[in-house]
């Protein structure tokens, strides 16, 4: 019954632990566990810088073969466009062609394929090259812009400027006799001032441009892009005469 008494007496003044009969020693108690350590953040890894078109210049001039300069573009991070297509869209045709067509840039199907034309435009471009007696095999067809711009955009100045290296020096790789430039922005790419007046002034009208490398310059034909002539289909007469001066031309530099 003592006991009992002094547990209540416990009770009532408010004690709500018990008491050992020997005081502890909190010194030998076990240390709590530490805390875990947050990691360092990781420092930001810096982007790559941009390049120039000195750079792409210099890229191009080294290299003396085609496979070798479709390779340096492919490890070529100085265009923007080139994080943001699929692929690189490096040329199709012949690799000793008499006649290089210049186009504009890959759209969706150029981007997911990897090959130039290969589209709606590419359809159209196919029987233009038929209706003179001429196939892929026989050309060689190019993009002055080798990397897709997001939506199908027209490329920039700048996007321009800076893969036009890489077209001449392909150019120079396979010294054709004739080139035909296909839109506005090709003809602009490859006659740069010239191509002000625009490609309705422009077309039909053999140009001459000095490409480095080759030992004189190049006969030009700018003409409508395949693109334009799907939605204009009036302007398809016109790109037929451009073909037969193409044909002409082809014969007499046999």
């Amino acid at each position: 019954m003592e006991l009992l008494e002094a547990l209540r007496l416990q009770w009532e003044w408010g004690a709500d632990e018990a008491l050992l009969d020997a005081p502890q020693i909190r010194a030998h108690a076990a240390a709590p566990a530490p805390l875990p350590q947050r990691r360092p953040p990781r420092p930001a890894t810096a982007a790559p810088l941009l390049a120039g078109p000195e750079d792409a210049a210099r890229l191009a001039a080294g290299c003396d073969s085609l496979e070798a300069l479709e390779e340096a573009m492919r490890g070529f991070a100085g265009c923007a466009l080139r994080e943001t297509a699929t692929q690189l869209v490096f040329a199709d045709g012949a690799p000793d062609a008499r006649l290089i067509l210049i186009g504009e840039a890959p759209g969706a199907e150029e981007d997911r394929i990897g090959r130039p034309f290969v589209g709606a435009a590419g359809q159209l471009l196919d029987k233009m090259l038929g209706s003179i007696g001429l196939d892929r095999t026989q050309v060689r067809i190019i993009n002055a812009v080798p990397w897709r711009p997001p939506g199908n955009r027209t490329p920039t100045e700048s996007e321009i400027a800076l893969c036009l290296p890489f077209l001449h020096r392909q150019i120079a790789l396979i010294a054709p006799s004739l080139l035909f430039t296909l839109g506005a922005v090709a003809a602009k790419a490859m006659l740069g001032p010239q191509a002000q007046a625009g490609i309705t002034r422009l077309r039909g009208k053999w140009q001459q441009v000095s490409i480095e490398g080759l030992p004189a310059p190049l006969r030009l034909l700018p003409s409508y892009h395949p693109a334009y002539l799907l939605r204009t289909p009036i302007a398809k007469r016109a790109a037929w005469h451009d073909l037969l001066s193409l044909r002409d031309q082809l014969q007499t530099h046999n």
